[in-house]
């Protein structure tokens, strides 16, 4: 497996909010970079996602994969694992959320390693890594402070 990457950003916002936006797939395409698609393939009984594919085009890198998502108990983290892709060999990733009061701020850390199925030069698969992980979490960001109600229909 290849090496991780964690990156820790603070959210203006109380941890519930955050993990609605990061549990709310159907509405990635709108705010998450250059997922073009996704589809929740299974449910747990809470309703939330067990195994969700995802449709990525970013430029020269285009990929169809799935991911397995894990739901801690206590809504403060969710982890996943490749499940299958194209241009992925392996994926594990986790959001660890820490808040600092019941109405926010909250410490949002993201953890992320992938494995490509072609070889990358470890400077050049760094520098995507981080590119990957400062968009995610600002894009995160942007969509749970600007939206009062991550959860209404736009």
């Amino acid at each position: 497996m290849a090496d991780e990457s964690t990156q820790s950003l603070v959210i203006d916002a109380p941890a519930t909010r955050i993990m609605g936006v990061i549990a709310d797939f159907a509405a990635y395409p709108e705010w998450a970079g250059n997922l073009k698609s996704t589809e929740v393939l299974a449910e747990d009984d809470d309703g939330r996602a067990r195994q969700v594919r995802f449709s990525l085009d970013a430029g020269v890198l285009k990929d169809k994969y799935a991911l397995a998502y894990e739901w801690a108990s206590d809504g403060l983290s969710v982890s996943w694992t490749l499940v299958e892709g194209q241009m992925q060999k392996a994926q594990r990733g986790s959001y660890r959320l820490d808040p600092k009061g019941p109405e926010g701020p909250t410490t949002v850390t993201y953890t992320l390693s992938v494995d490509l199925t072609i070889p990358m030069i470890g400077l050049f698969k760094r520098k995507a890594e981080k590119v990957v992980m400062d968009t995610a979490l600002k894009e995160l960001k942007r969509r749970v402070e600007g939206d009062s109600d991550p959860a209404r229909p736009e």
